[in-house]
């Protein structure tokens, strides 16, 4: 079992620590809900990260003019990708409420 580890404590106004506080669900403590904030924008910033190295590598092809595409063939292969990551959001949100629950 792998042991946990401890993010450094944070200090914020007094009013951002209510507005945060106001918005906690049932149950949910503000360690939970900070765990949970920290998770996702992690995730978010490793699929902006991802995006953008597909995006120059999309570039890098493109000034080789190697695999131009017409907008048509553009616009559907963002629309994939568009419903793949809507699929993972609905995975990773499964898979957290059968952990919050479990």
């Amino acid at each position: 079992m792998t042991r946990s580890a401890t993010l450094p404590p944070i200090r914020v106004a007094p009013e951002t620590k209510a507005s945060v506080e106001a918005v906690l669900r049932e149950g949910e403590s503000l360690t939970q809900f900070i765990e949970s904030a920290v998770r996702r924008e992690a995730e978010f910033r490793a699929e902006q990260d991802a995006a953008v190295a597909r995006a120059k590598k999309a570039l890098r092809s493109a000034d080789k003019g190697v695999g131009l595409m017409t907008a048509e063939d553009f616009l559907a292969g963002m629309a994939q990708r568009a419903k793949a990551a809507q699929q993972r959001i609905r995975e990773a949100a499964t898979a957290r409420k059968k952990r919050a629950t479990g």
